[in-house]
């Protein structure tokens, strides 16, 4: 089965939640999805590829689905911390390596790629396991989540009024339209600011109406990897100095002209570039990004701290894959769309706490 040739073909093709759903009902008695999630530099494809192995062990035939945002770009290798050949054990991975750097790339087609995807593993019965740190990637794939249509027009509308009035009084507008989408929401992120304001303005609803639900689609266990404060600081500031060391400058210089809004987004290409053009040193550069960095990690936390559904495991566990495979066993033989929430659960949150 040759899914490289045929990926970014089958966005073409719309998977509708009905069809979705359709096709989650008839793997129903299929072993489940699982998904592999947690905070940057917290270890999470290489558990996956762990597991993967332990399961193909056993018998199982496994691959592995990337969920993560950025590296389905091509030539954006090491910023993204895309696993290599090496790294990916023999295990066949799918959307890594799909888009081109200057080509936007929604969660919405995410989501019909990923939903295919996972068909088309399963009906040739192999498990997909998917692995990333986007949280709504993550949560497109498995979940009953639809996305509101976008109008260029509006957007753009509502990004020159947030350029004239400023993002505080943007934010104060969504307040008066969506207390409740405002109330959980950064006022600083204007870019999230003017998506909620458009999707009020092309559907006449709340924003806050269209926010996902926690409600499998697609029968899934979710394995998150918790990292204390002070290991994730120092795994992000050991992956950082390793990117710089590993060309991460030359990788830059390649794909920067070939670079769209969406791809620039991805973290350490923008600060590399500022270094490139002279407005900071390669140090500072470097500084600038393990600091994003870390605060993306607690944004990734909080985002999955929330979801009840996701079963916790210590990331520096000696007994990290055994206990994940407990988890798995588990879940197939509870043969049903939403976990048993009954008993303990490994639950530990050091960085959505904070």
């Amino acid at each position: 089965m040759n899914m490289n040739c045929t990926e970014k073909d089958i966005a073409e093709e719309p998977v509708s939640d009905r069809s979705a759903s359709r096709e989650a009902k008839d793997n129903k008695k299929r072993r489940v999805v699982i998904s592999v999630v947690g905070p940057t530099a917290s270890g999470k494809s290489s558990l996956a590829v762990s597991l993967a192995k332990k399961l193909i062990e056993r018998g199982e035939k496994c691959e592995i689905i990337n969920a993560d945002a950025y590296q389905m770009y091509k030539d954006m290798n090491i910023g993204t911390a895309k696993t290599t050949e090496e790294e990916q054990g023999g295990i066949k991975h799918h959307l890594l390596d799909i888009f081109e750097p200057n080509e936007s790339v929604s969660a919405a087609q995410f989501q019909k790629i990923a939903r295919a995807t996972i068909f088309e593993l399963q009906k040739n019965n192999i498990r997909p396991i998917l692995v990333g740190g986007s949280g709504l990637y993550a949560r497109a794939a498995i979940d009953d989540i639809k996305f509101p249509a976008t109008d260029p027009k509006i957007r753009e509308k509502i990004e020159k009024l947030a350029e004239q009035i400023g993002a505080e009084a943007l934010f104060d507008m969504l307040r008066q339209k969506d207390p409740a989408a405002a109330e959980n929401m950064d006022e600083r992120n204007v870019r999230r600011t003017v998506r909620a304001l458009e999707v009020i303005e092309i559907t006449g609803k709340s924003f806050s109406s269209t926010l996902p639900q926690y409600k499998y689609l697609i029968p899934t266990v979710q394995i998150g990897l918790d990292v204390s404060r002070e290991q994730l600081d120092e795994n992000v500031a050991k992956r950082t100095r390793k990117m710089i060391e590993s060309g991460l400058v030359d990788e830059v210089k390649n794909v920067r002209t070939r670079m769209c809004r969406t791809s620039e987004r991805a973290l350490g290409y923008m600060q590399i570039i500022d270094y490139l053009d002279g407005k900071c040193t390669l140090e500072q550069a470097e500084t600038e990004i393990t600091q994003r960095t870390r605060r993306l990690a607690r944004k990734q936390m909080c985002w999955f701290g929330r979801d009840p559904r996701i079963c916790w495991l210590d990331s520096t566990d000696k007994n990290l894959v055994e206990k994940a495979l407990e988890i798995v066993d588990q879940a197939d033989a509870r043969d049903c769309f939403e976990p048993d929430t009954g008993g303990e659960k490994p639950v530990r949150r050091h960085l959505g706490d904070v």
